[in-house]
């Protein structure tokens, strides 16, 4: 069982079958409003210029800062009418087959809480300002949306085949932690990065992490860790690039995949394309909690 408060191994009281619970956006405190409004208007001053240009396109199409928590009956109607996505509210981290399952079928699932005032620069658990900031812009482009569907729908097989290990090394480094390489260089897609203030500029411009090309099979075995500033980020030519690479038969790649062995996390292999050679200075020091 984790530490996190907001993980669960049933539905807890009020949840429905499949793990989603109301909103209930009316009981969102004035606090809980500013504490978005705060990291909101944080990351706009970080993320032009950093942000690959179909999460910024996303977050005008939702129009995510009206003031406040967004509320989802008047989020979702527009999110649907792009791409038919919804987002629906969960009580915190679900089981891998619920959060699949909402996937295969266009639903985002998003933590209902939001951080408190002094979690501001980190927060190991998803919030809702992860969740919808940090990743429901991307689902308003048509080719990630598929992307996000195929994922869902490939999760469920993983999981009966016993390669969920490797399958979410692959939303890790895509979803969560992903750079592309836009038309002004490479910019930031992943909601792990773009919800963060301090990563959003660690991941472009640290000297310290590889910034490697993109290559399915590699980035399926390759580790990572939760607790701190990735040491490698994967860079896509595009979003029609990841949707293209991964709409296949995993089959036979998962064959390969049970022989190999994990690729450590700041391995540079002669095979890949190399962005960024990095110095892993940061890790060396110990990490986030380093002087």
């Amino acid at each position: 069982m984790s530490d996190f408060e907001h993980v669960f191994e049933a539905p807890p009281e009020g949840a429905a079958a499949d793990w989603t619970i109301p909103q209930n956006w009316s009981a969102y405190t004035a606090v809980e409003h500013s504490t978005w409004d705060t990291l909101y208007a944080r990351q706009m001053k970080i993320l032009p210029g950093r942000a690959a240009d179909v999460f910024l396109k996303g977050l005008t199409a939702l129009d995510l800062n009206t003031g406040g928590i967004p509320d989802f009956e008047t989020m979702n109607p527009k999110l649907q009418a792009l791409t038919g996505w919804t987002v629906v509210c969960v009580p915190g981290l679900v089981p891998d087959e619920v959060f699949f399952d909402h996937l295969a079928n266009r639903r985002f699932p998003s933590g209902q809480f939001i951080r408190k005032p002094d979690q501001l620069d980190y927060l190991q658990e998803p919030d809702i300002f992860h969740d919808v900031f940090g990743h429901v812009p991307m689902l308003t482009d048509p080719d990630f949306a598929a992307y996000m569907e195929a994922y869902g729908k490939g999760g469920q097989r993983a999981a009966s085949l016993g390669m969920l290990q490797n399958l979410a090394r692959l939303y890790w480094y895509t979803v969560e932690f992903g750079l592309m390489q836009d038309t002004d260089g490479l910019r930031i897609y992943g909601a792990g990065i773009v919800s963060s203030a301090t990563e959003s500029v660690f991941a472009l411009e640290d000297p310290s992490p590889n910034r490697l090309g993109f290559d399915l099979e590699r980035v399926m075995r390759t580790l990572y860790r939760i607790d701190d500033f990735q040491q490698v980020y994967f860079v896509i030519d595009s979003i029609d690039q990841l949707k293209r690479d991964t709409l296949q038969d995993f089959g036979p790649i998962y064959d390969r995949l049970k022989g190999a062995e994990d690729i450590p996390i700041d391995a540079i292999l002669p095979t890949d394309r190399v962005f960024t050679r990095g110095t892993q200075a940061y890790a060396a020091r110990g990490g986030r909690f380093a002087a």
